[in-house]
């Protein structure tokens, strides 16, 4: 059974929105309440950025196809070479078919309170430099191989030796990565930033140049997009359409001025879908176009 449903993609500078269902992860997959959960998603239909509530962390180890995930401080794009861990909270999915029209990925949801136990167990202290990302990407090797062919044999096993092993690979995966990356993702999957005004920022910020609707920005920010459009005027005094739209032409000033790039170089690039609109708003806040900008 499929749970992910295809849209459209539009970009931000156009008000056009639609309305998508968000799904839960991992409750929408699987109805049982382990502390630490298995799932082999496989599918034969993409899908374009997809609500997901993330009410585990979540690990995912790409097997076909590729995925992107949008959060409100990270973007990554990752194909079967790489893995990612997404903390709780607000993504966008997009997962694209293999060349053999396929895409599967081994989810490993985490509790809370194992990662918890963990940490006490170990004896795991934050560092001075603890980032506070929502997302990690690593590199698959020989380890993580075998290791995701491991859970591919486990998730056949019976429910109760299922349940004894998956914390034991839980323990085994998390102390690999340590020894490698250092503890600090670990870390900041329990730490919660709950300053909303910094994290509504933050995501307006970190996605100034991804074509994202508001409807998926307002998703990211956990508010309704009306809500979404009060909060965005209230900090930045205008509309999130206006502001977009001079901070894009902007930086394409400055690509233009800098880069010795040209129109025809970057405007897809800074959210328009077409040529013409991009240089006629441009023109419109500068009074020139592009090209002549550039002779300037």
């Amino acid at each position: 059974m499929t749970f992910f449903y295809p849209i459209k993609q539009l970009f931000l500078l156009y008000p056009i929105q639609l309305i998508v269902n968000s799904i839960k992860l991992p409750d929408d997959l699987i109805t049982t309440t382990q502390e630490v959960e298995i799932f082999d998603y496989f599918t034969a239909k993409e899908i374009t950025k997809q609500q997901v509530i993330l009410n585990r962390s979540t690990f995912s180890f790409l097997i076909e196809g590729t995925k992107e995930v949008f959060f409100d401080n990270s973007k990554v794009t990752i194909d079967n070479t790489k893995f990612i861990l997404m903390k709780t909270g607000h993504c966008l999915m997009t997962e694209s078919l293999s060349t053999t029209q396929t895409y599967r990925s081994i989810l490993l949801f985490i509790s809370d309170e194992t990662i918890t136990n963990f940490i006490l167990k170990n004896n795991i202290k934050q560092s001075n430099t603890l980032s506070n990302n929502s997302l990690y990407t690593f590199e698959k090797d020989d380890f993580i191989t075998r290791f995701t062919m491991s859970l591919m044999d486990i998730n056949n096993l019976h429910p109760s030796i299922k349940t004894k092993l998956l914390q034991v690979k839980l323990e085994e995966i998390l102390l690999y990565l340590m020894g490698i990356y250092g503890s600090d993702f670990i870390i900041s999957l329990m730490t919660n930033h709950n300053d909303h005004t910094q994290k509504f920022m933050r995501t307006i910020e970190s996605n100034l140049l991804n074509k994202l609707t508001l409807t998926e920005l307002a998703f990211l920010c956990g508010m309704s997009l009306s809500t979404f459009k009060r909060e965005f005027q209230k900090h930045y005094s205008q509309s999130p359409i206006k502001w977009f739209q001079n901070k894009r032409l902007e930086y394409a000033n400055r690509l233009l001025q800098q880069n010795n790039k040209t129109a025809s170089d970057i405007y897809f690039d800074i959210g328009y879908d077409n040529l013409s609109s991009f240089i006629q708003a441009y023109k419109a806040k500068y009074g020139v176009t592009p090209k002549q900008h550039n002779k300037i």
